[in-house]
């Protein structure tokens, strides 16, 4: 294969880098870092050990959450005469949970090239070995307040996908008891260090999350399961959809009650209604 004959137009480049194994960066990837112009990174000490490593001497710019605004005057005069100009991130896909997101917008914004050049990621990794719905919600970071974070969880317990996030060890500990509270019936992988030296992959049910053990160190992809379906009988009606049925009685028409039941479940209709017309007979 002779690379020499793939061209790279001006413009802006998001540059996948590994998220562990240096043996993941793309060939193409190699050779867009060796053509840029310049390179934006978050920590200029993580991308000179790729750089070092494939023998790239392209110039490196420091560009994080706290000065991103501050370099966008700058990037985008450079990428206006027509320079190339690659933005990675310290592992995996820039501007995914990750700074970038601000310099693409201003480069649509300004008619100027944007391409991807994909690689490695912690959420397709993920998902590829969990067994999981394809169907999956990305919500990356978890929010650091608890109020948020069952905000969040409450919403994301209605879709019918998968859910990815990521979260430190120590945190992910703080939040068992948010998890099992909205996700309780479901299944969870714990994908830890993924692709380096102390990988590790741990799959168990939400409810024995709490029995769970594993290192407080490296970084961790979760992938909670879609829910689980059942169809159920008249005789398999939960306590808690009667005792909801009961206090909807009073105030909601059958019709309301069923759309409200049966909204976020697979749950028989007809189930519902007959025991609406048992509890209004007996009243």
């Amino acid at each position: 294969m002779n690379l020499n004959n793939n061209k790279f137009k001006p413009g802006l480049y998001c540059v996948a880098t590994p998220i562990g194994n240096m043996g993941d960066i793309s060939i193409r990837a190699i050779k867009i870092l060796q053509e840029s112009d310049l390179i934006l990174c978050e920590d200029t000490r993580v991308t000179k050990k790729i750089l070092q490593k494939f023998a790239i001497n392209t110039k490196l710019i420091s560009n994080h959450k706290f000065n991103e605004n501050k370099n966008l005057k700058k990037v985008l005069e450079i990428l206006k005469n027509n320079k190339i100009v690659s933005l990675v991130s310290d592992a995996g896909t820039p501007a995914v949970s990750d700074p970038g997101r601000i310099l693409v917008n201003e480069c649509v914004k300004n008619e100027i090239n944007t391409f991807p050049i994909p690689g490695t990621s912690a959420v397709s990794a993920a998902i590829s070995i969990s067994g999981f719905s394809d169907n999956f919600y990305f919500c990356g970071f978890l929010p650091e307040k608890q109020n948020q974070v069952k905000k969040l969880f409450k919403n994301l317990s209605l879709l019918d996908s998968s859910i990815v996030f990521f979260i430190s060890p120590n945190k992910l500990i703080k939040r068992i008891d948010d998890i099992k509270e909205f996700f309780f019936d479901r299944n969870i992988i714990i994908c830890r260090e993924i692709t380096k030296f102390h990988e590790e992959y741990i799959r168990t049910s939400v409810k024995e999350l709490s029995n769970v053990n594993f290192s407080r160190k490296g970084e961790i992809t979760v992938v909670i399961s879609e829910a689980k379906k059942e169809i159920l009988s008249f005789k398999e009606l939960q306590e808690s959809d009667k005792k909801k049925i009961n206090e909807l009685i009073k105030k909601m028409s059958i019709k309301d009650i069923i759309k409200k039941i049966s909204k976020n479940r697979e749950i028989s209709k007809k189930l519902i209604y007959n025991y609406c017309l048992e509890i209004r007979n007996e009243n």
